[in-house]
């Protein structure tokens, strides 16, 4: 038979703009390591891989559940004994008018189901800069332009109202609220809670609140849920296992959607079309979520105990190293320092990679104001580990920028 050559299969054009910064750069470092440096890994924020456990309640949980026979299929939406959990625990967050529940594969599959429930083409989502790229792949994925609202860094990385007022318009249909924030570690106020819920109130918008860190809170002061100081605004509540509950490798999330009734009937149900197409979450894992969520809550003291120290000396390992500043994150395990270098901070991030066998990533990943370089830290590691990067980093700053 004549031969032909193969012509290529391209990939969708909407993929163009999808881009994962925290996980593209692990490509990096495993070059590096192929060449056998030790890396230094303060890039992903899986608890897992450094000296954190999961309860052994939770472990017991689903062993009892796959023992038990629950091997097969879960309702679309979860578990009764999940879903009833979770209602007990919208209701200890404060969130009063609850309309719907529902058990994803991770949070992540619930932000991708609730914004491909809601958005058409044409449309828009506010996203905070910096932000969780999870959300613009999702966007660029349903080719959806990024519309990005400034973080104030002078503010603590509060959401700036007055950019965040400028950029709604006719065809804005969310706001997304990452409390606290990934990759900034930042914690809105209650007056900033207010002032964003108003917003939404008067231009008839849903705020996406993703809630996943609201545990790891490393200041005084509780974690106060957006969905509890407006109570009538359209709002869905993101959760999970993996952080609070260091289960990230089970892929548990849910959704909680609260607001007026009659307002989010017909959005709840696109968001069950979506959860039926894809059957159910992994079905032994969701046996858990009551344990965890009405079980015992004690391995947060020591979690909260072991960040804080970690916070700490990654912040004063920042603010009193030439070049780097950072702001104190208030919650979650992130760090987002400033850079004052004049390169980019991608270029920087992959030298420090190849020369000092550092992984963190750069700021441009995540988002940031024209003309500022940032990047992330993951301060899971322990204090030896951090202390031995930050070592590393400072001389990389001395010998690239002096």
């Amino acid at each position: 038979m004549p031969t032909t050559s193969a012509r290529e299969i391209a990939a969708a054009k909407r993929l163009a703009n999808v881009r994962y910064a925290i996980r593209d750069l692990a490509l990096l470092a495993e070059e590096v390591a192929r060449q056998g440096h030790e890396v230094l890994y303060l890039n992903v924020g899986d608890p897992n891989i450094f000296d954190f456990k999961t309860p052994p309640h939770l472990i017991e949980a689903v062993h009892k559940a796959m023992r038990d026979g629950k091997n097969g299929y879960a309702p679309s939406a979860g578990t009764k004994e999940a879903l009833e959990a979770i209602r007990a625990e919208a209701g200890r967050k404060g969130i009063s008018s609850v309309q719907d529940v529902f058990v994803t594969s991770g949070a992540s599959e619930a932000v991708d189901i609730c914004l491909s429930a809601l958005v058409n083409h044409g449309e828009n989502v506010l996203t905070p800069s910096p932000d969780y790229p999870l959300y613009s792949a999702v966007l660029s994925r349903l080719e959806i332009p990024i519309t990005a609202y400034d973080l104030n860094e002078d503010d603590g990385w509060q959401p700036d109202l007055n950019d965040l007022r400028k950029k709604i318009d006719a065809r804005t249909r969310a706001i997304v609220l990452i409390n606290p924030n990934n990759p900034t570690g930042a914690m809105c106020s209650r007056a900033m809670l207010e002032e964003i819920a108003e917003l939404a109130r008067r231009h008839n918008l849903v705020i996406f609140a993703d809630e996943i860190y609201d545990k790891l809170i490393l200041d005084d002061g509780a974690h106060l849920s957006i969905a509890a100081v407006a109570p009538d605004v359209p709002v869905v509540t993101f959760g999970g296992l993996s952080k609070n509950y260091l289960a990230p490798g089970w892929r548990i999330g849910w959704g909680i959607v609260s607001g007026e009734g009659a307002a989010v009937n017909s959005y709840i149900e696109g968001i069950h079309r979506l959860l039926r197409a894809r059957l159910c979450a992994n079905h032994p894992e969701q046996y858990a979520i009551p344990a965890a969520l009405n079980g015992s809550q004690d391995h947060l003291i020591e979690v909260r105990q072991k960040l804080r120290s970690r916070r700490d000396l990654t912040v004063n390992w920042a603010n009193n190293t030439p070049r780097v500043s950072c702001v104190s994150p208030r919650g979650a395990f992130y760090a987002y320092p400033r850079l004052d270098i004049s390169e980019g901070d991608e270029v920087f991030v992959k030298e420090l990679c190849r020369k000092k066998h550092v992984l963190v990533v750069h700021g441009s990943g995540f988002g940031q104001k024209p003309g500022t370089r940032h990047f992330r830290i993951v301060f899971l590691p322990d204090e030896q580990i951090l202390t031995k990067a930050y070592a590393a980093i400072g001389e990389f700053l001395n010998e690239r920028y002096s």
